[in-house]
């Protein structure tokens, strides 16, 4: 069934769609095997992040270090942990820069989904043998996977797909993902207490398997595109600085409030999700248990997203643009957190964050991703990877610690910061707004 876009013209349906154009069922494959083989593993990060044993989070020599100056590390567990994870984006972003910058996308698209496979198996022996630390060190590779798995998946779909087809698509596309988001911590929940956290990193590692042939079948749509449209090849090296990414934010007016939208967006969601973390901590103290719990509040997460992406996010993209998807999940986040500042409860503090995060997974993202079709491959590869890594985990670490701040004078204190940043974000979605106007509908390399 076909419905009519803003011309007046039939939108196809999914069967429609998909006959239409064929690699949308391999990005569909490939978005639910990436998100699936993510939270399979989320749980288990979240479950680190929030354990009250020491031991299992981080090594005898750190704890020892901490307690030998007086500083009780169990205060500061997230706040140490999101400051390791932005200097350590700062050391990986330039070396992604040269990767993408040296190689064509044959190589570096491979490789970086290889290499998460083989650290995959690393952990699944750190594990197994229940190594003092592992927790940090897994904590630290999930974030370093969730961004740079993700923001390269996005930036090669904008390979694939035209701006045309990104509005029509990214809402089937982004559906496929959060069916696999749903399987992901099922599995874990199903899966953790009977063989173990370590087995789960092998499920996850067959799931990142499956998305190298996804990467395989669209690089040969992804180089019909470019020779039909007279694109720069993505089979050869785009060259360029490794920093470009980084410059490229500096010096565009559009990257700089995609960028202040993404910092303030992810303010609001580091403000929510630290104040649940101190919840779970006192209400949970076995990990498996907490495990479960965060894989319950992904599960909610997960089934509102679905819903607005199937009834939802393809309308709006096809027949608004993307005003709608990039303002209705700002002013849904100001009124979510404006009645947790007035009445903090912890089962709101849950609601609020499945509502933030679905809000931005099934519009906001797809929104700003349409916007990287326009433009060329440095902006999709560095400006967009560097927006999505470096930038998100600079507003990460800085909301933890304003947490830690606000936290001192309590949960009305923290959800009040939550109602500023949720307001920012709203203003730059409107300067997105603005300076998106000014790109030709389909620019050319």
């Amino acid at each position: 069934m076909s419905t009519p876009d803003a011309a007046g013209h039939a939108r196809p349906g999914l069967r429609q769609s998909l006959r239409q154009s064929p690699p949308l069922l391999w990005a569909g494959l490939y978005f639910f095997c990436l998100l699936s083989g993510y939270y399979v593993l989320r749980p288990v990060r979240e479950a680190m992040a929030a354990s009250a044993d020491l031991q299992t989070v981080f090594p005898p020599a750190l704890i020892a270090w901490f307690a030998g100056h007086g500083i009780a590390l169990q205060d500061f567990v997230l706040q140490f942990l999101f400051t390791c994870v932005f200097l350590i984006m700062l050391v990986l972003q330039p070396l992604y820069g040269a990767l993408v910058s040296r190689y064509p996308r044959r190589v570096f698209l491979p490789v970086v989904y290889g290499f998460f496979i083989v650290t995959l198996l690393g952990f699944y022996g750190l594990f197994n043998s229940n190594v003092p630390g592992r927790g940090m060190a897994f904590f630290f590779w999930v974030m370093v996977f969730n961004l740079f798995a993700v923001a390269v998946f996005w930036s090669f779909m904008a390979d694939v797909f035209s701006n045309v087809q990104a509005r029509a698509y990214y809402g089937y596309i982004g559906a496929a993902g959060t069916i696999g988001a749903f399987l992901g911590p099922i599995l874990t929940a199903s899966l953790v207490q009977r063989v173990g956290i370590a087995n789960l990193m092998l499920v996850s590692a067959g799931f990142l398997c499956v998305c190298l042939v996804c990467i395989w079948r669209l690089r040969l749509w992804a180089v019909a595109r470019e020779e039909q449209a007279q694109l720069v090849s993505g089979e050869t090296p785009m060259g360029g600085s490794v920093l470009d990414g980084l410059k490229l934010i500096a010096r565009e007016p559009l990257l700089r409030w995609l960028a202040a939208m993404v910092v303030f967006g992810v303010g609001v969601g580091t403000l929510l999700y630290n104040e649940q973390a101190s919840i779970v901590r006192r209400l949970y103290t076995d990990p498996a248990a907490s495990t479960a719990f965060f894989s319950r509040v992904d599960l909610a997460v997960n089934a509102l997203t679905l819903v607005l992406q199937l009834g939802l996010t393809r309308w709006l993209l096809s027949r608004f643009g993307i005003a709608p998807a990039l303002l209705i999940p700002g002013f849904a986040i100001i009124a979510g957190v404006s009645v947790l500042a007035a009445s903090p409860l912890p089962v709101m503090v849950a609601i609020v964050q499945v509502m933030t995060r679905a809000s931005e997974f099934a519009l906001g993202k797809p929104a700003r991703e349409t916007i990287y079709t326009r433009v060329d491959r440095q902006w999709r590869y560095k400006a967009g990877a560097a927006i999505d890594t470096v930038v998100y985990r600079g507003a990460d670490l800085s909301f933890t610690w304003l947490h830690k701040a606000l936290s001192l004078f309590g949960s009305s204190a923290v959800f009040a910061g939550g109602v500023l940043a949720a307001a920012i974000m709203t203003a730059s979605a409107f300067g997105v707004l603005r300076e998106e106007k000014k790109l030709p509908v389909e620019r050319a390399e």
